[in-house]
């Protein structure tokens, strides 16, 4: 595995001036026109999910993604299906902060999605001759992927930060994923007060993605309201479910929930229509876009998102 040395972020000086508009112009019609060439209308990093991509022509430079759902359904398995799609089939350099995840479940996670082997068949190592021949051919691509993991239990968010700098500098990294925001950890200032600490970190990361001009995306917890709700529309998670931190919805450019109906032993939406495999991702907020949902599969067993194919 790759590891990270520390090296220190500096914080931008402050523009003591102020700059007309005429010294920006040129860089954004450039960068304008950039997106304009593209064959298919993706000028961020690709998520892999093609209507999700779509609608956000793929994870932007420079900005905050904020991803909710509750325990258990399906965050990690969104982030590490993306991540599959980016290293895997788009060779896309990756970056990711796993707090809650050892290297060693992060790679069966991966593997179960690329062979379509049941992830708990990895904790047995009950596999079949044929298993075993996809798990290997699955590992030889796994070798030659740039993906670099930093699985430490308690991460603060300056080594974060030391961390993502050196990933993106001297690796090449893209993308930044921090899967989860709750478990992020800081030694002084906000410690006593986890509302104002959370708050303080989604301020840092936002931060940290305009520094190195790249996408972050963060996963976190949502509150436990939500199971009060009664009925099919009332589960769907909105800006205000995020757990601990107002300003999740603030700072980030796009904040996206995952909603399962059938996590909730619901199987068929009020027109009829089965859910049971189907997950919706909802776009709560999309500051340079529309707030359209995706529909995706689901296969638990395989801890994988596809395309759906209606």
């Amino acid at each position: 595995m790759n590891t990270f040395a520390y090296s220190v972020i500096k914080i931008p000086k402050m523009e003591n001036e102020f700059k007309k508009i005429g010294c920006f112009v040129q860089s954004a019609f450039d960068k304008l026109k950039k997106s304009g060439d593209t064959v298919d209308g993706i000028s961020g990093i690709p998520s892999g999910f093609k209507d999700l991509d779509k609608i956000t022509s793929g994870w932007q430079n420079g900005d905050l993604i904020a991803i909710g759902g509750r325990p258990g359904i399906g965050k990690t398995s969104f982030v590490l299906s993306m991540i599959k799609n980016m290293v895997v089939e788009n060779k896309i350099p990756v970056i990711l902060f796993s707090p809650c995840m050892s290297p060693q479940n992060v790679i069966n996670s991966i593997l179960s999605n690329m062979c379509s082997i049941p992830n708990d068949s990895f904790l047995s190592g009950m596999l079949k001759p044929y298993e075993w021949n996809l798990i290997e051919k699955g590992i030889e691509i796994l070798k030659e992927c740039n993906l670099l993991i930093d699985s430490t239990p308690i991460l603060k968010i300056d080594n974060l930060c030391e961390k993502a700098k050196e990933g993106v500098t001297k690796h090449g990294a893209k993308i930044i994923f921090i899967d989860y925001l709750q478990l992020l950890y800081q030694e002084a200032k906000y410690s006593e007060n986890r509302y104002l600490e959370l708050n303080y970190f989604t301020r840092r990361l936002k931060s940290l993605a305009r520094e190195l001009n790249v996408p972050v995306v963060i996963t976190s917890q949502l509150n436990r309201d939500i199971e009060k709700r009664d009925e099919y529309y009332m589960k769907r998670p909105q800006l205000t479910d995020f757990r601990d931190s107002g300003t999740i919805c603030d700072d980030c450019d796009i904040a996206l929930f995952i909603y399962r109906p059938e996590f909730y032993q619901i199987y068929f939406d009020d027109r009829g229509n089965d859910m049971r495999g189907v997950a919706e991702i909802i776009l709560g907020k999309h500051r340079n876009g529309a707030l359209i949902d995706v529909l995706l599969e689901f296969h638990g067993e395989f801890k994988r998102f596809n395309n759906i194919n209606i």
